[in-house]
């Protein structure tokens, strides 16, 4: 079994996830690299820029949270990071970069813990704090495990003022132990190379020639002088004669005119170009690839399908504890991996389970678990008293409906959430107004969602109550009429509510089939084995 976990990374990690137990993590922790220096080192007391992301607005500053947590690793950690960690905040001072730090500090913390002695961990970062980061991680992991800084070329080049242009991510990458898991890895052949080499071919394939003979920088062999078929080389041959004739008996010698002898080397024998710590043939998601879902931080899946074939075998357990839109449980899911995803956002849970069903099916529901989020009418009750946001994103996943305000506390003019419908062809996307409830709601609250879906000039709204609807309200939904769908020659209310019961038991919400709110993901088919070619 799988497991999709929202909450806070910390608490999942103690809680959940035993001593070595994981095999690879992946982790690409949240971090406003677009500050600028003077604003990243600024003090509290200090102004600095917005949040890149509002759902991490205070989670990289320093304050109480930062202040209890190095009290806790003071308290609780060996004592070489004790002093490490004071260092840096002695240094560097109390502000978001070290918040930053201690929060990540005490959370690799417990990544190390449940680490299996074979296995590996990925850290992603920007060159803003890669430097902290690898002190950090010399100091848990121990500098000797220090495997790669590996460089990915996240952008194309761009003009930046008074500096060199900024185009690459930093990946750090450790093992637990020196016995850990590494899976040679090889990319095709650089497409000039094998033009410039691979001139032959023959019944069984295209070929270059290699040396069969040792050149005069490789010194005398006695053992290998010998004459074979009449050629008899200076220096020797670089193969016993044995060995020879089992090559040439399977026609894998070219005598050229001048009668000297070469190897043929086949290029669909040969493995490729091993992988290399400078990558720069995956690109970025592009604003029109297949692949974009529209999350601010999302990585290439080819990215990640690179680190866990390197770095673990099928059926070895993956852990990404800021899991973002999924990219990672995504593509150990393909490759035959089991996996582990945390993210502290309902916005986070609902689009990972989207792009799960997109990529692989209904199929794949049965394959993972998901812990944290309400399960029943009394959880979603406790949610919607603890943080009517998150409520709000969670119940907007129910149906995978887009939130309206993009993660923005504040004033939603009535709509907190969309759908769109391709009812038309060549024609523009109709869409669909969603409001959630909380609390209790009468009869008005649907004249408000009728006013709103003409405002807006949207085809149906959706109204999902916490609580039951009353009648009145009912009777005022049916006094909406109905939208028309042209393609499918069907009437949908125009206005419709459902309860949070209601969408758990899987009575969700009437409109044509053509939903076309999020991005999709491809659909692909899960695959394993460590010798394809990326």
């Amino acid at each position: 079994m799988n497991y999709l976990y929202y909450g806070d990374n910390l608490a999942v990690l103690r809680e959940h996830v035993a001593d070595e137990s994981v095999d690879l993590v992946y982790l690409d922790p949240p971090f406003n690299s677009n500050r600028s220096y003077n604003v990243l080192f600024k003090e509290v007391n200090g102004t600095s820029a917005d949040a890149q992301i509002v759902a991490f607005d205070d989670t990289w500053s320093w304050g109480q949270m930062a202040e209890a947590t190095l009290r806790e690793i003071e308290q609780t950690a060996a004592p070489h990071i004790v002093e490490m960690i004071h260092a840096i905040v002695g240094f560097v001072g109390r502000n978001d970069v070290t918040a930053y730090l201690v929060m990540m500090t005490i959370r690799l913390i417990e990544l190390h813990r449940v680490l299996k002695p074979t296995g590996s961990i990925y850290l992603h970062c920007d060159p803003t704090a890669s430097h902290y980061l690898k002190v950090v991680m010399d100091t848990i992991f121990g500098k000797e495990q220090f495997v790669n800084e590996i460089v990915w070329k996240r952008t194309s080049t761009h003009a930046d003022s008074r500096r060199w242009a900024s185009v690459h991510d930093v990946l750090l990458f450790y093992s637990k132990t020196d016995d850990f898991l590494w899976n040679p890895t090889y990319m095709p052949h650089d497409k000039g190379y094998v033009e410039r080499f691979y001139r032959h071919e023959d019944q069984r394939g295209v070929y270059r020639l290699d040396h069969i003979i040792r050149s005069a920088s490789m010194g005398p062999r006695p053992n290998l002088a010998y004459e074979y078929k009449g050629y008899t080389p200076e220096w020797g041959w670089r193969t016993v004669r044995e060995k020879l004739e089992a090559l040439d008996g399977d026609d894998r010698l070219y005598w050229s005119s001048t009668g000297r002898p070469y190897l043929k080397r086949y290029l669909h024998e040969q493995k490729g170009t091993p992988i290399t710590s400078v990558v720069t043939d995956i690109p970025p998601i592009g604003a029109n690839a297949a692949e974009r879902l529209g999350y601010p931080t999302q990585k290439p899946i080819e990215l990640l399908e690179r680190i866990i074939l390197a770095s673990s075998n099928e059926g070895d357990l993956v852990l990404d504890p800021f899991c973002g839109c999924g990219t990672t449980v995504c593509a150990a899911q393909k490759l035959g991996r089991r996996w582990i995803g945390i993210d502290i956002t309902h916005l986070a849970i609902g689009l990972m389970r989207s792009r799960l069903r997109d990529m692989f099916g209904d199929e794949v529901e049965a394959a993972y678990q998901v812990v944290g989020v309400p399960a029943d009418e009394a959880s979603a009750n406790a949610l919607a008293l603890q943080d009517r946001h998150e409520f709000e994103h969670w119940a907007l996943g129910l149906i995978g409906a887009r939130s309206a305000n993009q993660g923005k506390k504040g004033a939603d003019q009535g709509v907190d959430g969309v759908l769109y419908f391709d009812d038309e062809p060549k024609k523009r996307a109709k869409k669909v107004v969603v409001q959630v409830k909380s609390g209790q709601v009468h009869s008005s609250a649907i004249r408000d969602l009728g006013h709103v879906v003409e405002r807006e000039q949207a085809a149906m709204g959706f109204l999902i109550s916490l609580g039951p609807p009353t009648k009145p309200m009912d009777v005022e939904a049916l006094a909406a009429g109905y939208y028309h769908s042209p393609t499918w020659n069907r009437d949908y209310p125009k206005i419709q509510i459902r309860t949070i019961a209601e969408l758990q038991q899987g009575k969700g919400f009437h409109l044509p089939p053509a939903n076309i709110t999020h991005a999709q993901a491809q659909r692909v088919e899960p695959e394993g084995g460590q010798e394809r070619l990326l």
